[in-house]
This record gives C-alpha cells, sequence and structure tokens, in this order.
C-alpha cells in the first residue's frame, strides 16, 4: 500500500515534465538501501529505503529504463540482495564491481549495453565526486 502511494506520487511528479530521461542510473550502497554491502552477510534480508521501490516502479510505469552502477568490492552480496528484494527485472543494465575510475568505466558498459546516451541519463548516487565526475564527463 505504501509502495502503491510512493508510485502514484512520483508518477505525479514525473507527470509535470516535458522532457524525460530515457535511462535512470542508481548507486547501490545508501542510494537504494541504507547500508554498505560489504559490510553485510548474503544470509541477511536487505532492505531498500522506504520509498525506493514506489519510485522504481513509477520510473518502469512511465517506460522509462533503469542500470545500477555501484563500485561494491562484493558484486556478488550485491546481486543477492537484488535477487531477494525481487528487483532485479527492473534493471535493463547492472556494472557492479570495484573501480577506481569514479564510475566511468561503469556508464561506458551501461551506454554500450542499451545504446542511451549519457545526456539522456539521469543518475543517483550518495557519493558528491561520483556524481561531480559524470558531470565533467559527459
Amino acid at each position: 500500500m505504501a509502495d502503491d502511494k510512493v508510485r502514484d506520487e512520483a508518477m505525479q511528479i514525473i507527470g509535470m515534465f516535458q522532457i524525460l530521461p530515457r535511462l535512470v542510473v542508481f548507486d547501490l550502497d545508501y542510494t537504494l538501501w541504507p547500508f554498505y554491502c560489504e559490510c553485510r552477510s548474503k544470509r541477511e534480508m536487505p532492505s531498500l529505503y522506504p520509498q525506493a521501490k514506489g519510485i522504481m516502479s513509477g520510473l518502469k510505469e512511465k517506460g522509462i529504463q533503469m542500470a545500477i552502477a555501484s563500485r561494491s568490492p562484493t558484486s556478488d552480496i550485491a546481486n543477492t540482495f537484488i535477487d531477494k528484494l525481487n528487483i532485479k527485472s527492473l534493471f535493463v543494465a547492472k556494472e557492479i564491481f570495484s573501480s577506481w575510475s569514479h564510475k566511468t568505466e561503469h556508464f561506458q558498459k551501461i551506454h554500450t549495453r542499451t545504446g542511451v546516451p549519457f545526456t539522456d541519463m539521469l543518475f543517483f548516487d550518495d557519493e558528491d565526486r561520483n556524481i561531480n565526475q559524470f558531470l565533467k564527463w559527459e
């Protein structure tokens, strides 16, 4: 019920814009969920931030594709959590690997996989350095 309310609110906000991104890219740690994967165990049951699932549902309903760009050193845990949360099917690309390149390699792979130009992507990350690097790179 709460997810539906958030989805409806997200769709209302999205509907206010004439130009929408073709692809929304999310970081994982402290962006979609409130923890670092490397500090958790695969045996645990993860949780998303309360509004995350509703927002992603709204994006999907509006036909906006989604992807993940995460510099996690524990991609196995991240992928296990994505499976446990039943959100794997929401993403057209998942680039989860450790890197020193401020996610530029992640975005190159997402672009190659989806064909979406960087100017048609919207990126959410809790770390300013990743966002600033993306803005310079774009």
